[in-house]
């Protein structure tokens, strides 16, 4: 009690917030002279860029590079699991055509915005796009 009769609080110091959980995407078309250097370097991105945002990798998902719509993938169909379970508050992905190719763009804009909708964040991680903060327009 302080001298004015009242109770005095004392305010709890506020716990460390938690890292965000993210999943790394990795969709790579595989070279002729090295088909899995492409996907190795987006881990390798992906995981670096994780640890420069303070993000918790919760799963590390792999699709072949090819089919445009990213709902007919296996990998992408557990990102989405990821997603809708809250256990992934980001996606990490290498560059926007590892969900879906430029000239199915259409795709890739429905599954940002169905990311977006269940309050999951596209960022990406190479490094000219992951200059300007790697977020999903």
């Amino acid at each position: 009690m302080t001298s004015a009769g009242t109770t005095q609080e004392t305010a709890a110091a506020p716990a460390a917030a938690a890292p965000a959980t993210a999943v790394l995407y990795v969709c790579a078309e595989r070279g002729q002279l090295n088909p899995g250097l492409a996907a190795q370097r987006a881990e390798e991105e992906g995981n670096a860029f994780a640890r420069e945002h303070g993000l918790t990798i919760v799963d590390t998902v792999h699709d072949e590079y090819g089919e445009p719509d990213p709902c007919r993938r296996t990998g992408w169909q557990r990102v989405r699991e990821l997603a809708e379970s809250g256990a992934a508050a980001v996606v990490i992905v290498r560059w926007p055509a590892c969900i879906a190719p430029e000239p199915s763009h259409t795709l890739r804009h429905r599954e940002i915005q169905w990311l977006r909708e269940h309050g999951v964040r596209v960022r990406y991680s190479w490094a000219p796009l992951a200059k300007s903060g790697g977020e999903a327009k």
